[in-house]
């Protein structure tokens, strides 16, 4: 049998109509049932039955279908191995994001790849913090970016940048922060990121040490949220520096000078996959792309200086 003739018992199961497999793979719909008969005479049993609104699977068909899978998978395998081996890196790598593109660098990062590697797909999924670290070490994910001091045994770590957060309310609230101490900031109505996200640890770290624990009214599951819901007037949060700034010279948000939190922004990935091709080759894309910006931003500061 051929490896093409299962692809096309793979796409006619999928899409259910030789048309539309024809049309996934490329070639007549012709071609694609010549291929079909052609493996069920040399499998013995038919895969399909015909109808006039499309084919469905035997019970002999469904039964084969798994393992048709696994063959085509391996040859994508061997493929990517054998590309691999001639500096060729080709992969499909997902990665855990958790703030806007912009700060993470996402749009220099995939540039870079494309360039570099045009065979790596990277596919990206929005991520809270705790959940991303447990994603990479359970091999849901490939590699992630992450806020906050990391020491495992089983994930490596690539420190990127320094950040900071503040402490923002409503604009109409910058009486009621003014003066105020840690007890009365803690007393005010909180918009809170879920409990497994950094941004909730430094919130929590920050008021615990004082003895004092944030009334969140709103558990938001992003950021971004947080930001509008305090601008909307809801409550009190969380910002990144440069945006609280921003936010509070535009009039939107209200900064309490009392707090700065410091963390840490991070890439991480598995510790046993340092050596694979596809994970080398993704942690210098972000190496390289996040030495850029530090080239840049030192240029920057020269010409200022200047």
């Amino acid at each position: 049998m051929e490896l093409y003739q299962l692809r096309s018992f793979a796409a006619v199961a999928e899409h259910g109509h030789l048309t539309r497999a024809a049309e996934r793979l490329h070639v007549s719909q012709p071609a694609v049932s010549a291929q079909i008969r052609a493996l069920e005479d040399e499998l013995g049993v038919p895969l399909f039955d015909r109808g006039a609104t499309g084919m469905t699977l035997t019970p002999e068909g469904s039964k084969l279908l798994p393992m048709a899978f696994r063959v085509i998978g391996a040859a994508a395998d061997l493929k990517s191995r054998a590309r691999s081996l001639k500096g060729e890196v080709a992969a499909h790598v997902r990665i855990g994001t958790l703030a806007d593109p912009e700060t993470l660098r996402l749009g220099d990062l995939l540039a870079r790849a494309v360039e570099r590697h045009p065979l790596l797909h990277l596919d990206l999924r929005h991520e809270v913090t705790g959940a991303a670290f447990a994603k990479v070490r359970d091999g849901e994910l490939d590699a992630s970016f992450y806020y906050g001091p990391l020491h495992h045994p089983s994930v490596s770590a690539l420190t990127l940048r320094p950040m900071a957060y503040r402490v923002v309310v409503p604009a109409a609230w910058r009486a009621r922060i003014a003066g105020s101490d840690w007890a009365r900031v803690a007393s005010l109505p909180w918009v809170m990121t879920p409990a497994i996200s950094s941004h909730h640890a430094l919130a929590s770290e920050l008021f615990h040490a004082r003895g004092q624990t944030p009334e969140t009214i709103v558990e938001a599951d992003n950021e971004s949220v947080v930001r509008s819901l305090v601008v909307a007037g809801v409550g009190a949060g969380l910002m990144r520096e440069d945006l609280a700034l921003d936010a509070e010279r535009a009039g939107e948000v209200a900064v309490w000078p009392d707090a700065r939190l410091e963390t840490t922004l991070q890439f991480i990935h598995a510790r046993e996959r340092t050596g694979e091709p596809a994970i080398a080759a993704l942690v210098a894309l972000v190496a390289d792309t996040w030495n850029d910006d530090r080239a840049g931003v030192a240029a920057a500061n020269e010409v200022t200086a200047g």
